[in-house]
């Protein structure tokens, strides 16, 4: 009785005319219609107006998908006057769950916007509301509020509505490209609903809310984040199975986006969850000091060898200084590359573990590095290049300057990038979805793994004592090792013929022997180095490519092709992928013991099993995707598809026989 007296007194206390209608109040809540403006002004034709919902304690009203289940707000204006349509706009929603069941609504207070268009512009309105709405709590109760609200021509504005339809209005979700968020990949099966999108700015908490059609329905999203909150994986399990085109809204925070949702073939991979900074710290140091054995450092390591058996006889020191300039070389190296990795991921460039070596500059210059190093191992010169050309100084006391040792730390980094260790593609994908800070702390971690040979004889001088004594036959280590360097450039000559064709390999060739001949002669060392490193870049910039494109395969395998993969999984067929280039070492091993030999030579060769392989020599967009879809930013990478894994199983960088033929069980 007390709150009808008061609810009369409310609506004497109104002006005939007013920007907020009487309310209706029901068991579940109470209804109102709000307007921005006081009237209809002269050649107005659309009006903001709102349909303000309060809920009583508990209860709730849906969003336009209601989720598993329930309805959304339907609406009717039979009887208004001058008044041609009426579009009601939604709210970002909030998940709510009752009885393990997923729903999308508002609890407590809600206002939808309304732009309300009139059928004679400036000329007095009323609207006439029908709203029936469903609103549920332990049980569900169908409601129906009839509003009215009258608009004299003229009139203001009522600040107070308009500042809460402006609220309202704000939430209502924007495109993605106004919000900043852009959906990378969406992939829907029986099972779930996987997607991975990008933001601008990294999310917070965000939520997932799926429409597709009438009768789809969504579980709970299992969301993860990655590079510093900037990339969003979430996989919803199916629960009813829809029909049409596919919609997300991405809500987090006070933001929120509507995105449509083209599907892909196979989904995308998530993240790395729970994995703590500490322990990428461990396995990046653990990767690169497993680096030191790994075949495409040895070459380099030769030339540390040889200044280490010249040391033998030096002070404490002396020794100290020069181990600590090579650590201080690798550490220096490791530091530039995760700066330049993370400006290009900045500015939107797609990166990996080893990419430098697609680049035919690149290669030309560690071609003749090799061959300069070669030469000085032979004994051709002494005196050391520029600091800026990476091959060191000697000091005219004879022996090695420091600059010299930090030269050879940063080309053994150089040289390590085309392997990958066990530990390091973990610690890699981890760096490259972090934010800078952590990215450079896992890259300076992997160059502190790499150098702690260096700092322990550097902690120890006394260590090269026990080497042997100088002697003649460290005439005949020169040469092997000068060989070994020789053989090193040989190599990356075939990775350059592979990358842009044989004339462009055969101008490097030509230059590199033409400064190894003039070296040989002692002709004026520095000079010919330098200008020998400037001609071969220049060769590999003005030499026309071949364009030599994948190489020939042999045996099983067949080009690589992302939409083979669901193909031959829907078939019925196992799918093996082989990513791989010329200049990964770790990858020919892995072809040369594991893949080339039996028995996995011949489950390859086997009924129901389709063995695609992926070359990255040359940079390759589809295969980045491929390799970024699923969490990695290097190679090699391997992984097995079929009915019983058609997400793929990812093996280790280091592969065994066990190991595959395992993954190829588990998938059939």
């Amino acid at each position: 009785m007390i709150r009808t007296l008061l609810l009369l007194l409310t609506l004497l206390a109104q002006p005939a005319f007013a920007a907020t209608s009487p309310p209706v109040e029901t068991r579940t809540l109470v209804a109102r219609l709000i307007s921005a403006s006081e009237g209809v002004g002269d050649g107005v034709s659309t009006l903001q107006a709102g349909l303000a919902l309060e809920m009583a304690p508990g209860w709730k009203t849906y969003w336009r998908s209601p989720g598993e289940v329930g309805l959304p707000p339907e609406l009717a204006w039979e009887g208004s006057e001058n008044v041609a349509g009426v579009t009601l706009a939604y709210p970002a929603p909030t998940r709510f769950t009752a009885f393990e069941i997923e729903n999308f609504g508002y609890g407590g207070e809600v206002v939808f916007p309304l732009a309300v268009t009139l059928a004679e512009p400036g000329a007095p309105a009323r609207l006439d509301l029908r709203a029936d709405l469903l609103v549920c709590a332990d049980v569900c109760i169908p409601e129906t509020v009839e509003l009215r609200l009258d608009l004299p021509a003229g009139g203001g504005i009522d600040e107070g509505n308009a500042a809460t339809l402006a609220d309202w209005v704000a939430r209502v979700p924007l495109t993605g490209d106004e919000a900043g968020i852009a959906l990378a990949a969406a992939h829907l099966d029986e099972a779930a609903l996987t997607i991975r999108a990008t933001s601008a700015t990294p999310f917070v908490a965000p939520d997932i809310f799926p429409e597709h059609g009438q009768y789809g329905a969504f579980g709970k999203p299992d969301i993860r984040l990655g590079e510093g909150g900037r990339v969003l994986w979430a996989r919803l399990p199916v629960v009813g199975e829809g029909e049409g085109p596919l919609d997300l809204t991405i809500v987090d925070g006070d933001r929120a986006a509507s995105l449509a949702a083209p599907l892909s073939d196979m989904p995308p991979a998530a993240p790395g969850r729970g994995t703590g900074l500490l322990w990428m710290l461990v396995l990046a140091g653990l990767g690169g000091l497993l680096l030191n054995v790994m075949p495409c450092v040895l070459p380099v390591l030769s030339i540390k060898l040889a200044s280490a058996l010249q040391a033998r006889d030096r002070g404490p020191a002396q020794v100290r200084a020069g181990f600590l300039a090579s650590a201080a070389g690798i550490l220096t190296f490791f530091a530039l590359l995760a700066a330049a990795l993370i400006g290009l991921q900045a500015a939107g460039v797609a990166v990996g573990w080893g990419v430098q070596f697609q680049s035919p500059v690149f290669l030309a210059l560690m071609v003749l590095l090799m061959t300069i190093f070669a030469a000085n191992l032979l004994g051709f010169f002494q005196i050391g290049l520029p600091g800026f050309a990476m091959t060191g100084m000697s000091r005219r006391a004879g022996r090695e300057g420091l600059t010299g040792d930090f030269a050879t730390g940063a080309f053994a980094a150089v040289m390590a990038t085309p392997c990958s260790a066990p530990f390091l593609g973990t610690a890699v994908t981890y760096a490259l979805t972090a934010d800078p800070l952590r990215a450079m702390g896992v890259f300076l971690a992997m160059g502190l793994g790499l150098a702690l040979p260096f700092l322990l004889v550097a902690a120890w001088p006394s260590l090269v004592r026990h080497l042997p004594r100088p002697g003649r036959w460290m005439g005949t280590l020169r040469v092997v090792l000068g060989a070994m360097l020789g053989l090193a450039a040989l190599w990356l000559l075939t990775v350059l013929a592979g990358s842009a064709g044989a004339a462009v390999a055969g101008a490097v060739g030509v230059a590199a022997l033409l400064t190894f001949g003039t070296l040989a002669l002692r002709r004026r060392a520095g000079a010919v180095a330098l200008g020998g490193l400037v001609l071969s870049a220049g060769l590999a910039l003005a030499v026309p490519a071949s364009g030599p494109g994948q190489a020939p395969l042999t045996g099983p395998w067949q080009p690589f092709a992302r939409d083979r993969i669901a193909q031959e999984v829907a078939a019925g067929n196992l799918v093996f992928v082989d990513v791989t280039a010329d200049w990964c070492l770790t990858c020919k091993v892995n072809k040369r013991l594991v893949l080339d030999a039996d028995p996995v030579a011949a489950q390859l060769r086997g009924a129901g099993l389709v063995a695609l392989r992926a070359d990255w020599t040359r940079a390759d967009d589809a295969i980045t995707v491929y390799l970024q879809e699923n969490g990695r930013f290097g190679i090699p990478f391997n992984a097995v598809y079929g009915p019983g894994a058609p997400q793929g199983i990812a093996l280790p960088e280091i592969l065994t026989a066990a190991s595959v033929t395992e993954a190829l069980e588990a998938a059939r």
